[in-house]
């Protein structure tokens, strides 16, 4: 039997991203990718599938924004890992031009600032 296509793009986001992430993706459904790829930068987005990237100040936790951005524009939806996969690389090689094609909103416009933070909560916890 052959693997699903969630199945394959979850294997080929195991080969990328830390295993951190990964257990993070498995066990939360989502990531967090600091700003410029750097953990020092005191920004970081939560990545969720099929959702805007949820910018917040990693030392405080402040939601800061929504960026919302779309992969695969021939009208087929990405597996979920895939479209967590593709923000990654887009945040990782080319933050600045992601930032710049996305729409900007505040906290709040599609994801639930609660459920962001209590996410952060349980990513901080899992990683603890």
């Amino acid at each position: 039997m052959s693997a699903s296509p969630e199945q394959r793009a979850r294997e080929l986001l195991r080969s990328v991203v830390s295993a951190e992430d990964f257990r993070a993706y498995e066990q939360l459904g989502f990531i967090s990718v600091p700003g410029r790829g750097d953990a020092g930068s005191g920004y970081g987005y939560v990545v969720y599938p099929y959702r805007p990237l949820i910018a917040y100040e990693t030392a405080t936790g402040r939601l800061l924004c929504e960026l919302c951005v779309r992969f695969g524009d021939d009208g087929e939806r990405l597996p979920a890992a895939d479209d967590v996969l593709a923000k990654w690389f887009a945040i990782h090689g080319r933050e600045r031009e992601l930032a710049a094609s996305a729409r900007i909103d505040p906290p709040g416009h599609q994801v639930d600032p609660e459920q962001a933070r209590r996410d952060l909560g349980r990513l901080r916890e899992l990683a603890g």
